[in-house]
């Protein structure tokens, strides 16, 4: 007998448990992954809200969010309604007796029916969840289309073909399309689930008897269905008519002689096709026979076949390119109004040159005096003299490429070359790159870098052989901050350079820990400040601090001692950017530009309101269009794709560099496009009157839509379609002499085209693969000026006048340039050439370009040496540009001299005249004594000659001049034995 005790009795085997700990891990983790993915939605989309309120346009993300949602819910729920209901029809209506019941053939489908039976409510409500998800989803996308279908506009003028004003294209087309789309986008699907579903349960059967593999209610649906599908295919046909007039042909855009005669007439027959094959689905559903459907869909299949694709074919093949000229000419025409309507190319006033230079005497200062303000300093080039000269610290910097304005210093407009001196956390050494230096200390900017355009003084007096500053770290260097009465707020919490996140603030107890630059200092230790302004989002609550952790992945927003009750968090802070999300329908011009107006720095920016709907107008891509040796990648924001045919710069835009406060300004108010915006986002928009005049000054004319402009007008200034098809007169814009991959940018600067001299952008063309001079552009960039975007092309006469890239050549090439070049080009130092200006000058042209040179090494940055200049056909070089002026007409013996002439001939002239003209020795009488003093003499002459030549810094010159001093001394020793 065992006890309970007995150790003795065997244990029987204990049954093997099954743990539930791994089950409950992968639950466990499968939640945390959902929390967590919920988590970071709601961050990112209430933070995004809090973005918005902080820049002031919560109204902005509001109306985005509703409009969004609205879209979503209404397409949402008629495709899950259409799934849902095709779905329910077919269950509900299915066979009472269905393959695999007692006495029905099996058809394999009885563990499915078996599985899905009980819980199709389920089945029907998930499917049609999963469908309207999707649809919602793509709906989401189309509020730019809904919106402006909403709020619709009138252009004022209408297509020569369908006589439809221009807004039907702009504001109505796309999204009537988007609606046909989703309608045949219901049907398939419908379609689709009904079938799926009667196959399921027994309403269709593949392999019963032909008369019997659909019952009555199948066939009800599918005939129904497919019947809205012809039907919603009738219409895309009848809305497909009016894109002929937007789309790309191999020529141009818009309607052409197949389209109007094939294409055109094929879409109207094809849509009434479609309607008679709608018509036969639907008399199916009496019926009961597929005849009469199929034999509808063949001749709708053969139709399209041979009007779509064969008619077309062959009417381009036979009719249009044998005589292409005569057949497309009207087309073309009605292509080139378009374009140049679009483009406002219609505006452009044409004018011509005759190539002569100013004669008469004074010739030097009447030039010196109409090119005194042409900028000398290149704004890509002195970048690196900005940075060795004016950036007194590592983690300050400056765009590569800076930028260039005007300022009315000393009673006189200037043109200065800019930059902002921003952040750049790159220049922090690698052991102090901490979270908290990063994102706490070095939080921001400091001033404005200012240089004189044209190399000139603050009293634009005479011409330095240094840059001179306008505005700098030095005390005196401040005739920008000179321009307001207590200066400008110089620190820069909004820039292009600006860091991805920075946190702002403290407490009345705690110091200063953002670091900053005062004007003048130099001393090892700077000193700190705190950011007081209104931009920010507060980030004092625990709410706010999880959120931003959660944003950018950072715990130190909970755990820092940095992030106070007061701290506020500065993110999104490039100009460029802030203005693209508070003004979404924007396309931003690629370059915000800084003026420093009212006491603050400001960033403007042009925004652009564009489409690729305009009838007629010819379709390019604006990334395209934009596109020279300065051009960065620009991300437009624009449409799915970068095309457009039509281009407005609607908005001026500011962002102050301090807070962030974003302005909106309409500029062309006038504009159908931005109109419509305006309804969508009521107040967002201010009036142009309510520009303050200050800013006014500085407002000027976009050059990415000048870029875009002279691409179009290189080949539509030929308004004559025979012209214009053959090309003989289509011109280019030159490539960059110092890039010869890219096209040379336009150059903002002083320029008079024939009304006086104002402040323009300009370029110039050459013809179609030459390199000589065709035509001169420029545009009236003065804001305040009521001849604002007047575009003037000067072309000239069908002779050789070299264009840019010819004049480097020579530039390259000339004796002299070298001479002068060699001492500061050897060894380890290069010649850098600047910017090749071509400047209007009375009926004729000249070109200017500084040239640097650099020697190797991260510390050296580049110094101009000299000026060359090229007019009348004659090359100049000189320390100012004065100087080279002057050198150029001592070289130009095509016109009357500018100088007093030798009172009597000379044997022989000179290799390279100079001022005075050379006078050659004589063989005066008296014998050879006489004829050495006379040589001494002359000898002499010329060397107080290259005395006043040193003076004025003619370096060429005065070389020159003691060659030929040399030269009449050597010649007297050797009259001497």
């Amino acid at each position: 007998m065992s006890t309970p005790f007995d150790n003795t009795r065997p244990t029987p085997a204990r049954p093997a448990s099954t743990s539930r700990r791994p089950g409950a891990l992968v639950i466990t983790a499968i939640v945390l992954i959902i929390a967590f993915m919920v988590l970071s939605g709601f961050a990112s989309f209430w933070t995004e809200r809090l973005w918005f309120r902080s820049v002031g346009y919560g109204e902005v993300f509001t109306t985005l969010l509703l409009t969004r949602v609205g879209l979503f819910l209404v397409f949402a729920g008629l495709m899950a309604t259409t799934v849902a209901l095709a779905m329910a029809m077919a269950y509900r209506f299915r066979p009472v007796l269905w393959p695999g019941m007692p006495g029905m053939p099996d058809d394999g489908m009885d563990r499915y029916r078996e599985l899905l039976a009980p819980r199709m409510g389920w089945v029907i409500g998930g499917a049609a969840v999963v469908m309207g998800l999707f649809a919602g989803a793509s709906a989401t996308g189309q509020w730019r289309n809904y919106s402006m279908w909403r709020h619709s506009q009138t252009f004022g003028s209408r297509d020569p073909y369908f006589e439809k004003d221009v807004g039907f294209y702009v504001f109505d087309l796309p999204f009537w399309h988007y609606v046909v789309d989703f309608v045949m986008a219901l049907a398939v699907v419908g379609l689709l689930a009904s079938i799926l579903v009667n196959y399921l349960f027994g309403g269709i059967r593949l392999s019963a008897r032909p008369g019997e593999r659909l019952t009555s209610a199948a066939q009800i649906q599918v005939s129904a269905l497919l019947a809205l599908f012809v039907l919603a295919k009738a219409v895309d046909y009848w809305l497909d008519r009016f894109d002929l007039v937007t789309n790309s042909g191999s020529i141009f855009t818009g309607m052409g002689y197949t389209d109007d005669k094939a294409v055109l007439p094929a879409k109207e027959i094809l849509a009434g096709i479609a309607i008679v094959c709608a018509m036969l689905f639907l008399a199916n559903i009496w019926r009961r026979t597929w005849l009469l459907p199929s034999v509808g869909v063949a001749l709708f299949a053969l139709s399209a076949i041979i009007l779509g694709l064969i008619v077309p074919t062959l009417v381009q093949a036979i009719r249009v390119n044998p005589n292409v000229p005569d057949r497309e000419g009207q087309y073309i025409k009605e292509n080139i109004d378009a374009t140049r309507e679009a483009y406002s190319l219609d505006e452009v006033e044409m004018g011509t040159v005759t190539g002569s230079p100013v004669t008469g005497g004074g010739r030097l200062d009447t030039l010196d005096g109409m090119t005194s303000s042409v900028p000398l300093v290149d704004p890509e080039v002195v970048s690196q003299v900005f940075e060795t000269q004016q950036q007194v610290r590592a983690y300050y910097s400056v765009n590569d490429v800076l930028d260039v304005d005007r300022y009315e210093i000393g009673g006189k407009d200037r043109a200065v070359v800019l930059g902002v001196r921003e952040v750049d956390q790159s220049g922090i050494a690698e052991g102090d790159r901490n979270w908290a230096n990063l994102h706490t200390v070095y939080t921001h900017g400091n001033g404005v870098i200012a240089a004189y355009a044209n190399q000139r003084p603050e009293d634009d007096e005479s011409q330095s052989l240094n840059i001179q500053w306008a505005e700098g770290q030095e005390a005196d260097e401040d005739a920008l901050t000179s321009l307001s009465p207590e200066g400008y707020e110089s620190r820069v919490y909004y820039g292009e350079k600006s860091p991805s996140y920075s946190i702002v603030g403290r407490p009345a107890s705690s110091n200063d820990v953002e670091l900053d630059l005062p004007k003048g200092a130099r001393e090892e230790t700077s000193d700190a400040t705190t950011y007081t302004g209104t931009g920010g989002v507060p980030v004092g609550s625990l709410f706010n601090q999880l959120l931003y952790a959660v944003k950018f992945s950072e715990p130190n927003f909970l755990l820092s001692s940095r992030v106070y009750d007061n701290s506020k968090v500065l993110y999104d802070r490039n100009p460029r950017t802030m203005v693209e999300k508070v003004a979404p329908w924007l396309t931003v011009d690629s370059d915000p530009y800084p003026v420093v107006v009212g006491g603050r720095i400001q960033w403007v920016l042009d925004g652009y309101t564009v489409t690729d709907k305009y009838p007629l107008s010819q379709r390019e891509s604006l990334e395209t269009m934009t596109d020279d040796s300065l051009q960065e990648n620009t991300g437009f924001q624009t449409l799915p794709t970068d095309e457009i045919n039509y281009l407005r710069n609607s908005v001026k835009a500011t962002v102050d560099a301090y807070d962030g406060t974003v302005t909106l300004y309409a500029w062309e108010d006038t504009d159908p496009i931005l109109k419509a915006w305006d309804e969508v986002f009521p107040g967002v928009i201010k009036a142009r009157d309510e520009i303050p005049d200050e800013l006014l000054e500085h407002l000027r004319y976009p050059e990415d839509l000048f870029k875009a402009q002279r691409y179009q007008f290189q080949r539509y200034h030929v308004t004559d379609a025979l012209d214009w098809y053959e090309g003989s007169g289509r011109w280019e814009v030159p490539t960059d002499p110092q890039s010869s991959n890219s096209l040379q940018p336009p150059y903002r600067l002083f320029a008079d085209t024939g009304e006086g001299e104002n402040w323009s952008l300009t370029s110039v063309y050459v013809p179609r693969q030459k390199e000589n001079l065709a035509a001169y552009m420029a545009v009236n960039s003065d804001a305040t000026s009521d001849d604002y975007g007047k575009i003037t092309v000067l072309e000239l006469p069908n002779e050789r006048t070299d264009g840019p890239n010819l004049i480097a050549n020579t530039f390259a090439s000339n004796e002299d340039v070298s001479r002068a070049l060699l001492p500061y080009t050897t060894g380890d130092a290069k010649r850098v050439p600047g910017n090749l200006l071509t400047l209007p000058v009375g009926d004729s042209f000249m070109y200017v370009q500084p040239v640097y040179t650099q020697r190797a090494g991260a510390s050296n940055f580049p110094i101009l040496r000299f000026v060359l200049v090229s007019y009348n056909g004659s090359v100049g070089i000189g320390t100012t540009l004065r100087s080279a002026i002057e050198d150029a007409l001592l070289g130009d013996t095509s016109s009357e001299p500018t100088e007093t002439p030798t009172e009597t001939p000379t044997e022989t002239s000179s290799a390279s005249p100079t001022e005075s003209p050379t006078e050659s020795p004589t063989t005066p009488a008296g014998g050879t004594q006489a004829q050495i003093r006379e040589l001494l003499r002359q000898a002499e002459a010329k060397f107080a000659q290259a005395d006043a030549a040193q003076q004025a810094g003619n370096t060429v010159k005065w070389a020159r001049l003691m060659e030929e001093g040399r030269a009449l001394i050597e010649e007297a020793v050797r009259l001497a034995g």
